[in-house]
């Protein structure tokens, strides 16, 4: 133990002018922000405007919403930060594989009617779960209601896309019957086992089980129809490539493209000094991923597939993890097939 600090004594003089100083003294800066009238009331008519709300119940819910501090820290520290090799263990590690593996195994059915009808792997639509909720298990803790709220009028650098979340939550609400005080999801408003924004829910989940409603919790068929069709509605190409491990002409500086649209033939690429490990069969639009691995410099040509994977994270990070994972996922298909066969 530590020895004990003097006891200083201390007249009462001297208590009452500390007492004064420490009124004087800025109050710490713990309490949440305050919405301003003229922010609320534009808000409002944005919303009302884009999703024919009633103004009255927008008003209503934004008086039930809290900022939270701790959803402005997470989204100043993403994941998809790091570098490739120490980004890829957080999702490539036996726990997750053998997880997915099971998971597959478990719901080959219902997983392989999905890829007939609609030509998504049944690997993928799994490593996108395992990705973004381990496997249905961590879907959010924060109420979706408070993390829009505070990204979308608390959070400039991204003010404009979360305040569109946050109105078409409500548009939402009304449509599937969600309830706003209890609902969960992300640190950025994400839901569902599949993670799906608002506008995404609205647009791409679809009725997997013809129950009437998009039930992206509690549906296993809803959820896995409804990430296939979020990559149909992208441009998924059923039977192309996603990415190839390249090598790269140590000649060449290594080229940087702008986006991850796969818009170089790879003859062209070739001549920036990048070629794949192994034949693709045809020239196909590609293009590369320049990242730091465990031994140095790792370069990938990636394609269309893997463009389709992005819209989902716009990270590159993101999606070779999910395809990496769904390659290794890929190996419990024969097992499933066999388990499942009458």
């Amino acid at each position: 133990m530590a020895a004990e600090p003097p006891q200083i004594s201390m007249d009462w003089k001297m208590r009452k002018r500390l007492m004064a100083i420490s009124l004087l003294l800025p109050l710490p800066c713990w309490a949440a922000p305050a919405l301003r009238d003229d922010a609320r009331e534009a808000f409002v008519a944005e919303a009302v405007a884009a999703h024919a709300l009633d103004a009255a119940e927008v008003t209503a819910w934004l008086g039930k919403a809290r900022y939270q501090q701790s959803i402005i820290d997470a989204i100043t520290r993403p994941a998809e930060g790091k570098p490739w090799k120490a980004y890829r263990p957080i999702f490539m590690n036996t726990a997750r594989i053998d997880g997915g593996k099971a998971f597959l195994r478990d719901h080959w059915t219902a997983l392989s009617a999905v890829e007939q009808r609609t030509g998504v792997p049944v690997e993928l639509i799994v490593a996108i779960i395992g990705v973004e909720t381990n496997y249905g298990r961590i879907t959010g803790s924060y109420r979706v209601l408070d993390a829009l709220y505070t990204l979308g009028l608390f959070y400039p650098p991204r003010e404009a896309f979360f305040r569109a979340e946050l109105a078409t939550l409500f548009k939402l609400a009304q449509e599937e019957q969600i309830d706003l005080d209890s609902v969960k999801g992300s640190y950025a408003g994400a839901m569902g086992w599949g993670q799906f924004m608002p506008s995404s829910y609205r647009a791409y989940a679809v009725d997997g089980d013809g129950d009437g409603r998009r039930d992206l919790w509690n549906s296993q068929h809803d959820i896995f129809a409804s990430i296939a069709n979020y990559f149909v509605a992208h441009g998924w190409r059923a039977g192309e490539p996603v990415a190839i491990p390249a090598n790269k002409d140590a000649l060449l500086e290594e080229f940087v493209p702008t986006s991850l649209e796969a818009k170089f033939g790879l003859a062209a690429l070739g001549e920036k000094g990048y070629r794949p490990q192994h034949a693709v069969g045809h020239d196909i639009p590609a293009t590369v991923l320049n990242l730091e691995g465990d031994s140095g410099r790792e370069y990938w040509i990636v394609f269309n597939n893997f463009y389709v994977i992005s819209r989902y994270n716009r990270s590159p990070l993101y999606s070779l993890a999910v395809y990496q994972l769904s390659q290794q996922l890929a190996q419990a298909r024969p097992s499933a097939m066999a388990s499942k066969a009458p």
